[in-house]
């Protein structure tokens, strides 16, 4: 039995998701609501001590860390394969699945918070904000990240360092439009782990109502996108599991911080 502790708008939990639509797995799935603190539970914590989604348990077994997930699932259930057949073309792969864990999803959290999430957190009455802001572990996201969400939620584009964050997932945007040039999928010309890896953060983007970000000028990458979105398992992975308050939230801040994120680029 497979069961998934996941999160509507986590880009975490909608990679794993979207490993099991690709292999039409079947799984149960326990909702974790990390923007109410859900995740801080002990009885979650036990399973994942750094209190994020999402933890896929097997049989019993308790498997964390979303990019060493998707290949289990790769490994345990091979068709149809979603990692290259030769060693070099899995070696491109896990290039790309790498930028994710290191660059990637440390970025994508602070733009999202900075954007959206801080917005949401505002809201909560005074002390569940404080406990809130206060559970984080010391290693979570990053080893920063306890008290650098406290200063994104403060302080949003005002933040030391969030215009960077823009500026290295602008580039990546750009290292996948180029990758795309030469073959249809970023390692080759079958998906693979790291098309869906990169999905759920350019689709934040989307989300965020941010993706002139690529329409304006990569369309290699705006290709790529609306083939990713064709796919069966897009709208049940990414769409239809995320609350439609959290979808009108991630639309309605999103389209609020695109002038800052036009003056960050104007600055370039």
């Amino acid at each position: 039995m497979l069961e998934l502790y996941h999160h509507g708008s986590s880009v975490c939990a909608a990679k794993v998701r979207f490993v099991l639509a690709e292999k039409d797995l079947q799984w149960h799935g326990h909702y974790v609501d990390i923007l109410k603190g859900d995740q801080f539970d002990p009885a979650y914590m036990k399973l994942n001590p750094k209190a994020v989604v999402p933890t896929l348990v097997h049989d019993g077994h308790v498997i964390v860390e979303s990019t060493v997930i998707a290949e289990y699932l790769d490994e345990t259930f091979p068709e149809p394969p979603l990692k290259p057949a030769a060693p070099l073309g899995r070696a491109h792969m896990r290039v790309w699945t790498k930028a994710v864990d290191e660059l990637m999803h440390p970025a994508c959290a602070e733009i999202t918070f900075a954007s959206c999430h801080r917005h949401i957190i505002n809201r909560l009455p005074p002390h569940e904000h404080a406990r809130f802001l206060a559970s984080t572990p010391p290693i979570s996201v990053t080893t920063s990240w306890h008290e650098r969400k406290k200063e994104i939620v403060k302080l949003g584009f005002g933040a030391p360092g969030i215009a960077a964050k823009f500026r290295l997932y602008d580039s990546y945007l750009q290292k996948m439009d180029d990758a795309l040039r030469h073959h249809a999928w970023l390692a080759g010309d079958r998906l693979s782990l790291a098309d869906i890896g990169f999905a759920p953060y350019v689709n934040r983007l989307d989300m965020l109502g941010m993706s002139a970000m690529w329409t304006r000028s990569r369309p290699r990458l705006t290709d790529w996108f609306e083939r990713i979105k064709a796919r069966p398992g897009f709208g049940p992975s990414f769409i239809h599991v995320c609350p439609p308050d959290l979808t009108s939230d991630l639309a309605t801040f999103g389209r609020q911080s695109w002038p800052e994120v036009e003056r960050i680029f104007a600055g370039d």
